[in-house]
Formats: structure tokens, C-alpha cells, sequence
């Protein structure tokens, strides 16, 4: 009777989750919201859904056949087993050891003084996990036949990077079990901590990923559950939103692309070992070596015995940065995009759009405002005085060549003219400014207080980086705007 009792149950827990889903994955496929507000709505919609199959799950979900995972990357025999691992398969770590990093947790350290271009690390092709790696196994019959998992790899790499972790006797567990159990990725964040983004363009791209994976999770949910093959079996007793959160994370946080053997095309990768690595400014000093196959990593700089060893992701914004979970603070290439339009309705939008297309700028594009002494580059200013031209103005920039001055700031193209861009961009600069609903300086106070998760501080300090490049902006605008005065 109580087996009958809990088969009962079981079955209604199925039932109720794949309702749950059907309802996630209705939620998920509506149009685009159109604003903030709503779009905040849909997520407590979808973080309310997401709590109630967390909870069946942990009813439902048969987690007695997993492999142990350690749960703690940090402790030295899950770190002395991985290192076991990638040497023996072959990669190579020059005067290096992991260690443990305030602010960082785990990174590597210099146990020796290292010189510039020295190589420090290698990784051979077969400690490389990538979507052929999939293909390899019995998850090949999925990448194959389901379109969503054929045409995007970073998707396809993610669902098998669970299924590595699920299957019991994976050659990638040493890895799985380096990788941290939660991300600070937006996927990882509550509406609350997410409203701590609002002014930032930065929410709305959270919020567009939040919304998308929960609805590939819905997706994939339903399609383990009619599919037949061996993966999918797998799968569909431990598949869940918690677990595909983590693999998407994983993904975003670690990604790279590497050439593929034959050379034709490049493939998204996640590199162990070299993705231990943090970054810092500097350049790209990481190659993959098609003679030896294998990624190899040099140093940056000169670093001295007990330094981290940080490597450089590329020039990204924070941003970028953010949707890996980290900002940069210190980031060189921080930028914000400022989009600009030429109204449909202005009466001189035709003649303003031909002056555009000759200096092969769009009507309506984004423009990268940089962080620094010089944050306006020749681009958005052309586009600012075409913009600001009224038709006299219009009609000789469309009978001059070549149009290269309105891109120079150092030459003055009509004085009033360029009064009217300085106080445009002024105007706008300051609007986007007001959008936060706190200043910079309020930021820095808010930051001190003891009850911030470590969310909601990454929120903060990722609408902090933006407001500096504003406070940048304005002090050139304003420079701008007091010798055109003059």
C-alpha cells in the first residue's frame, strides 16, 4: 500500500511539473515586452515558476544515481585530482600552482619569477571539450536531429556538459568537479538584485537572457521527456531549471572558440585548466598551436614569484564583462553604446540620411561613447552634426568631398553648428545620467553597508562604471561646450 502510495504520488508530482513547464514555456514564447516594467513582471513570473519545480524536483528528481560531485573546488584532492588528470592527458603547467585568491577564488599563482611570452600553461585537443566531443558519445542522435541543439553550439555544448555530469562514469569529471556549483551570472539573480541595474541597458539584456533560457529549459524539458534515445532517458529523470541554469552559466563564463582539426571553421570550446585563469588589461597572449594541437597560453608580463597570473580575455566593455559575472573596474576598454536615430518624421530626414550613407553610417546605429579623457570618436560626432544641420547645411555637405571633417574634432565646421552638438549630446548625456536612481557618490555609500548579497554589490558596481563614463563625457561636453563659447 505504500508503494502504491508513493508510485501515486510520483505520478502526480510528474504531472503537476509538466504543467508547470507547459506553463513556463507559454510565458517564455510571448513577443518581446514593451518596457522595462513589464519585462520585470515576466521574470517574477518566471522566478515564481521556476520555485514551485524546484520543489516538486526535490521530490521527483532521482538524484541517488548521480556521481558524487564534491561541491567544493577549493578543497586540495579535488584540486591535486584534477591537476593528476589534465598532466597525465597531457597538458602542461610552467612554474604555476592553483591557488586561492581573495575577491577571486580560485586563480593561478607564479611560484617562480616568469618572464614575459614565457609559456606558462598548455592544453592538448583532447582535454578540450567541444560540441564533436558530443558527437563522440550517445548524445550524437540529439545534436543531430533536434534543430535548436544543431544550430547553436554554445546550447548544444551546455546540454551536454549535463550529460557528462549525469552519466556516472564521465572522462570529464575531474573537470565537473573544478567547476563551481553557482555563478553570479544574471540567471543567478533575484528581481531585486535585478532592479538594482534599472537606468543601465544592462537590465534589459539580463532580462532577455533570464527569458530565454527559461524558456530552452522548458524546450529541452518537453523534448527528453518525448524522445526515446539513450540521452534523452538519461536526461529526463534529472534534467532540471536549477541544473540548466548552471551548464548555460558554465558556458558563459568559460566559452572560447578554437580552430577546428581540419582548420575550415572555428568551434566553441571550454578549455580546463586555462580557464582557471582571471583577467586584467593587457593583450591577447593565448594561441592555439595547430602543429602540436593544443592551446598554449604566455604570460602577459613579467610576474614575480607568489603573483596571480592573469591572463586577457579581449577588449570587452563591462558589459560584456558583467554577462560573465565580474566587472573590471579598472577596465581600459569600458565604453558605453549610445543609440541615436534620424526620425522618420523629420522633414530633412532624406537629405540627412544620403549625407550618412556617404560616410556609410545607418540611419538609426549605436555609438560607442569610451571611457577616458576622449570619449567621443569621429564616427558619433559626424553623425551628430548631420544630425544638427539644418537644410542650407545639408545641401553643400551632400556637393562636398571628401565628407572625412565632419569626423574631426579639431576642426571647427560651423561654430554654431557645432554649439548645437556639444549641447545636444549635453542633453542626452544628462538624461541617461538621470535614468539611475541613484548618483555615483550615493553608489559608493551603499556599497559600505553589511547586507548587500554579492548580487546585488555586482549590480551596483556594474551601474557605477557607466555613470563614470557619463561623468568623462559630460567633462569633455562641458570643455566642448566652453570653448565653443569662447
Amino acid at each position: 500500500m505504500v508503494r502504491k502510495r508513493r508510485h501515486q504520488k510520483i505520478k502526480e508530482t510528474k504531472t503537476e511539473i509538466a504543467e508547470n513547464v507547459d506553463q513556463l514555456l507559454r510565458i517564455c514564447a510571448t513577443s518581446p515586452e514593451k518596457n522595462i516594467s513589464k519585462a520585470l513582471e515576466t521574470q517574477v513570473e518566471i522566478n515564481v515558476i521556476a520555485e514551485k519545480l524546484r520543489n516538486l524536483e526535490l521530490n521527483y528528481v532521482n538524484k541517488s544515481s548521480d556521481p558524487e560531485t564534491v561541491n567544493n573546488r577549493r578543497n586540495a584532492a579535488t584540486i591535486e585530482r584534477f591537476m593528476n588528470w589534465v598532466t597525465s592527458e597531457g597538458a602542461k603547467l610552467e612554474s604555476c600552482e592553483i591557488c586561492e585568491f581573495p575577491g577571486y577564488e580560485l586563480g593561478l599563482k607564479v611560484t617562480k619569477d616568469t618572464e614575459f611570452s614565457s609559456l606558462v600553461l598548455a592544453v592538448p585537443r583532447n582535454l578540450i571539450l567541444t560540441v564533436k566531443s558530443a558527437s563522440n558519445s550517445a548524445f550524437k542522435h540529439l545534436i543531430e536531429t533536434d534543430q535548436l541543439l544543431k544550430g547553436i553550439p554554445t546550447v548544444a555544448l551546455s546540454v551536454y556538459l549535463l550529460y557528462e555530469k549525469f552519466k556516472g562514469n564521465s572522462f570529464w569529471k575531474p573537470y565537473l568537479d573544478m567547476l563551481p556549483d553557482s555563478y553570479s551570472t544574471a540567471l543567478y539573480f533575484t528581481r531585486d538584485e535585478l532592479e538594482e541595474l534599472q537606468g543601465s541597458p544592462t537590465l534589459e539584456n539580463a532580462l532577455k537572457l533570464n527569458k530565454s533560457i527559461a524558456r530552452q529549459f522548458a524546450y529541452f524539458h518537453k523534448l527528453f521527456h518525448v524522445s526515446d534515445d539513450p540521452a534523452s532517458r538519461l536526461m529526463r529523470g534529472k534534467f532540471t531549471y536549477d541544473e540548466y541554469r548552471w551548464a548555460v552559466s558554465t558556458m558563459m563564463t568559460r566559452q572560447n572558440a578554437i580552430p577546428s582539426e581540419d582548420g575550415d571553421h572555428l568551434e566553441t570550446a571550454l578549455i580546463p585548466l586555462w580557464d582557471i585563469c582571471n583577467h586584467a588589461n593587457g593583450t591577447i597572449s593565448t594561441d592555439y598551436n595547430t602543429e602540436a594541437q593544443r592551446i598554449e597560453c604566455f604570460a602577459v608580463k613579467d610576474f614575480k614569484a607568489g603573483e596571480q597570473l592573469f591572463i586577457h580575455y579581449g577588449d570587452r566593455t563591462n558589459a560584456d564583462f558583467f554577462v560573465n559575472g565580474f566587472v573590471y573596474e579598472d577596465n581600459v576598454h569600458d565604453g558605453y553604446w549610445l543609440k541615436l536615430g534620424i526620425s522618420k518624421s523629420d522633414p530633412l530626414q532624406e537629405k540627412r540620411n544620403d549625407v550618412l550613407s556617404r560616410l556609410t553610417l545607418e540611419p538609426t546605429d549605436r555609438f560607442f561613447i569610451k571611457k577616458g579623457a576622449e570619449p567621443i570618436d569621429g564616427q558619433l560626432l559626424a553623425f551628430l552634426r548631420i544630425f544638427n544641420m539644418n537644410e542650407e547645411q545639408l545641401d553643400h555637405w551632400l556637393l562636398t568631398t571628401p565628407l572625412d571633417q565632419l569626423e574631426n574634432s579639431k576642426v571647427t565646421i560651423d561654430a554654431e553648428l557645432d554649439k548645437k552638438v556639444w549641447k545636444f549630446l549635453q542633453t542626452r548625456l544628462k538624461l541617461l545620467q538621470g535614468l539611475y536612481k541613484t548618483t555615483l557618490q550615493e553608489d559608493v555609500q551603499i556599497l559600505k553597508r553589511k547586507d548587500l548579497s554579492d548580487n546585488r554589490k555586482l549590480a551596483i558596481r556594474m551601474r557605477m562604471t557607466e555613470k563614470r563614463i557619463f561623468e568623462d563625457a559630460l567633462k569633455y561636453v562641458n570643455q566642448r561646450i566652453a570653448e565653443n563659447g569662447k
